[in-house]
């Protein structure tokens, strides 16, 4: 047995062992260090011919997924080694074989996983120019194929879709993506494939094999042939570990990730789309606002659309409708909600069925998800849009397979499926042969015993039992003489006889057999349901996804009644016109709708960028990202919480809000903030919305001015980028560029003075803030108040400088010019941004003041400005 241990383990190096063993599975040597550690279980030791007792340590095989799915999370693969052939029929040793490798990616126990949830495997193949990805979910059968190009793209997807287990070709290895990056932060488990599972004719075969067709053409895979590979190979490596024919991958569906909306990770992450940007947790977030659904598939499909919002203005349109189909009839929505509570996860459950791991507890639940079913495929008639139509198309109330759960298991099953009492009572008459046989066999044989002393006048005969012998009739020697011809001698003591009869042989093999025969038949038949139900399984996919997208849109409809949400309007002129937005999230966490909300205009021309001033708390940050998720919103399909929206259709929403060190790989806050920056002015598009909160502050004031000014202008500018952007600055010196920048417009969260206190009003208004407030902040904040009034001397000071009346200036100069040899000659490294005042622009500002109107004290304040200018010359 352990030669076969280290044989088998020596075909599964990189995975921990799991033996099974009788009732236990065992781990010995290294693995079973390994688990004892991870599991914190005790380490003992075997005897088994070496000088030093192997390691070893087990767990009871009932209770393995749970250890299983500790290990899996930590990263490492369990290969699954059972006992194949009954112990009871076995010549020598019992046979064993590997029946399932467990990786982080091919979870299936239900109960280790968030059901709310995909849990994807991602292949990704890395050639010259391109990368494949291909990505499934082998617990609903979910599988998808497709191509980009570019490094920061397959990001994206990743963050996209956050699988739990990448495999690869070593080329994407050693291509420059930092994989410490997934495995540390994210979480997601690399490993590196041998060449082989990647060759382009292995690969078309399999999924040619696998989806019994003659060329990949008719899956729509022809423009994917990098993706193709990278399907091939992840095909491959899930029969290679799941010993499965893998029958619930039905379908494979090619996509262009252009088709969705680009979020890349920090978009996600700023926006708190699925979950908290501090807390990690669902509540607080978009999703959790949005999900009311019902069921498990409705939760993860609503994940999948807030994940991947549309960017196809049909596509949204009927999502749309149909959501206001359900607005209109509530009472049929809420009855339908109420059909769908029930429904456990047909997806997830038809993928134990088809992988024959489904237990008879399984089945009574798919019966009564099915039980539902008619009742919603008939409610759906009421309506008459696109999709809630081809909902109702799609949805089989599958009423056959209904009928099989029912006829043939118990409506309270035993959780173990080789026990018997699975079955119902006139289901198979031969089960219910062996049921009665176990059930009345001592019954059947006292009737027997009184029978045969009726016929004989043997008054003491008796029906007795041995381990040896069996049944038997004894009779004692003093009625020997009445013994019948066809009894058979069995065995003689000294004061009686033991017989036999044909009648007695027949109840004996019935009853001695009928408990073994019986579990053996019931489990038996148990699979040849299962079996069945095994291959209705694209019908049965097809209706999980019916059910799934009926769960989001009733999801939709309900949030927008009880949180007043509109439809929005949709449009391709890239205009959006929002009036009375409020912030999805922050609303909920407001009492008393005490939110205020606000209005938002952008367009492709005189209001592409807005200019947002005012002091820290105001909700500056609350209104842009408001913005943001109204536009995410209506293109995933949903209600908008305004008191009306147009929505122009944005290719990509980009954020840089906040920031943080990132000191692990070396970068600091500021780099940080100008390495998201540069991603975003890189790949933004004039049909993208930006949304950019406090550039510039990682640095000095000079040279974070200096940048914050440089962005805007490079947005602002039609043949460079041209984008709508909403840009919140503490530098209220940025607010001189309306008027001298094409498209930009100043607004400013509104605030009222109370001597040195302030009131935040949370109302976006047009004009810019003339200071930041920032002392009255502080002592909001409690900072003590001898630091606040010594920072008020320091303002005082420092006001001196005049920075605002420079930039006036510096906002009338398109380029500095040279005055002068001299201005030449003068050393720029030693320049700021400030420093280019002339001496023209000082005596142009004397030649047009009007000296008879200014009071005595404008003169001196002018006066005392145009010195500073002078001090500040070069």
């Amino acid at each position: 047995m352990m030669q076969h241990y280290v044989a088998t383990k020596k075909e599964y190096p990189d995975c921990i062992l799991f033996y099974r063993l009788g009732d236990f599975y065992e781990m010995f040597f290294e693995d079973a260090v390994t688990v004892s550690r991870e599991l914190e279980l005790t380490l003992t030791g075997k005897d088994c011919g070496l000088e030093e007792r192997a390691p070893m340590c087990g767990i009871p095989y009932h209770a393995a997924e749970t250890y299983i799915n500790r290990l899996i999370e930590r990263g490492h693969k369990v290969a699954i080694c059972e006992q194949v052939e009954d112990p009871k029929l076995a010549k020598g040793m019992v046979k064993r074989e590997v029946i399932r490798v467990v990786t982080p990616g091919t979870v299936l126990d239900i109960q280790g996983l968030d059901e709310t949830k995909n849990n994807y495997i991602m292949c990704i193949v890395c050639t010259a120019d391109r990368f494949g990805i291909s990505l499934a979910d082998i617990t609903t059968g979910q599988c998808l194929v497709t191509e980009v190009d570019k490094e920061r793209k397959l990001l994206d997807e990743i963050y996209k879709f956050m699988p739990a287990e990448i495999i690869c070709n070593h080329a994407f290895l050693v291509c420059g993506a930092d994989i410490n990056d997934l495995r540390e932060r994210l979480h997601i488990t690399v490993y590196g494939l041998e060449d082989w599972y990647f060759d382009d004719s292995t690969c078309r075969k399999t999924l040619e094999k696998h989806f019994h067709c003659k060329t990949l053409k008719g899956l729509g895979l022809d423009d994917f042939s990098c993706g193709t590979i990278a399907a091939g190979a992840l095909f491959q490596y899930l029969y290679e570990t799941q010993k499965s024919n893998m029958g619930q991958m039905t379908s494979i569906t090619p996509y262009f990730s252009d088709r969705f909306m680009l979020l890349d990770s920090s978009t996600r992450r700023n926006l708190e789309l699925v979950e908290t940007l501090r807390e990690k947790q669902k509540r607080g977030s978009l999703l959790w606002v949005l999900d009311k659904t019902k069921t498990a598939m409705g939760a993860r499909m609503l994940r999948s659309f807030v994940e991947q919002p549309l960017i196809d203005q049909e596509e949204i349109d009927r999502r749309l409708e149909a959501v206001e189909e359900l607005n209109g009839q509530p009472m049929i929505r809420d009855e339908i909600r109420e059909y769908l509570q029930p429904v456990y996860d047909l997806e997830r459950l038809v993928s134990r069925i088809t992988y024959q791991s489904a237990n008879p507890r399984d089945l009574v639940a798919f019966k009564t998800s099915l039980q539902m079913l008619p009742y919603i495929k008939q409610l759906l008639n009421s309506f008459q849009g696109s999709l809630l139509q081809k909902v109702q198309e799609d949805l089989d109330s599958l009423e056959d397979l209904y009928q099989l759960v029912e006829e043939s298991i118990i409506d309270d099953p035993p959780l173990a499926m080789k026990e018997g009492g699975i079955l119902k009572d006139g289901y198979h008459e031969m089960v219910d042969h062996f049921r009665e046989a176990k059930n009345k066999g001592k019954q059947w044989l006292s009737e027997l015993e009184s029978e045969e002393r009726e016929k004989t006048g043997i008054r003491n005969l008796k029906v007795k039992y041995n381990k040896v012998f069996g049944y038997y009739l004894e009779v004692t020697n003093s009625f020997k003489n009445l013994v019948p011809a066809h009894y058979t001698r069995k065995q003689t003591l000294a004061n009686a006889e033991r017989y036999t009869t044909d009648r007695l042989k027949e109840l004996e093999e019935e009853i001695l057999g009928a408990e073994d025969k019986l579990s053996s038949l019931e489990y038996e038949l148990f699979c040849t349901v299962r079996d069945t139900i095994a291959g209705e399984v694209v019908r049965i996919q097809k209706t999980a996804r019916a059910i799934a997208a009926l769960d989001v849109f009733a999801s939709f409809s309900c949030v927008a009644q009880k949180n007043r949400f509109v439809r929005p309007k949709l449009n391709q002129k890239g205009k959006i016109d929002i009036h009375d937005g409020r912030h999805p999230v922050v609303e909920q966490m407001i009492p008393n709708d005490m939110f205020i909300a606000n209005d938002t205009y952008l367009d492709n021309g005189d209001h592409r960028i807005s200019v947002i001033t005012g002091p820290n708390m105001a909700g500056k940050s609350t209104y842009m990202r408001q913005t943001a998720l109204i536009v995410l919103m209506a293109q995933i399909g949903s209600f908008v919480p305004a008191a009306s929206a147009n929505i122009g259709i944005v290719d990509r929403i980009f954020t840089r809000v906040g920031a943080s060190d990132d000191l692990a790989s070396g970068q600091s806050t500021f780099m940080v903030e100008m390495t998201e920056v540069a991603n975003i002015l890189r790949n933004a598009t004039s049909d993208s919305l930006l949304i950019l909160d406090e550039i510039g502050r990682g640095t000095s004031t000079f040279d974070g001015l200096s940048i914050a000014w440089a962005v805007i202008e490079h947005i602002a500018d039609t043949r460079i980028l041209g984008a709508k952007t909403l840009f919140a600055t503490h530098y209220h010196e940025l607010t001189e560029l309306e008027g001298k920048l094409p498209g930009v417009h100043n607004y400013c969260i509104a605030v009222k003075e109370k001597g040195d206190d302030i009131v935040f009003l949370r109302k976006i208004v047009q004009g810019g803030a003339d200071k930041s407030y920032g002392i009255q902040v502080a002592r909001l904040a409690g900072v003590p108040e001898s630091v606040l009034a010594r920072a008020k001397e320091l303002v005082a000071e420092l006001t001196d400088a005049d920075i605002t009346a420079t930039v006036k200036d510096l906002a009338g100069l398109k380029k500095p010019k040279s005055k002068s040899a001299h201005y030449d000659e003068v050393d720029m490294t030693q320049m700021s941004l400030f420093d280019t005042v002339k001496d023209n622009d000082i005596i142009d500002e004397l030649k047009d003041m009007d000296i008879s109107n200014m009071t005595p004290l404008d003169a001196l304040n002018t006066l005392y400005r145009l010195q500073n200018k002078i001090k500040n010359r070069w």
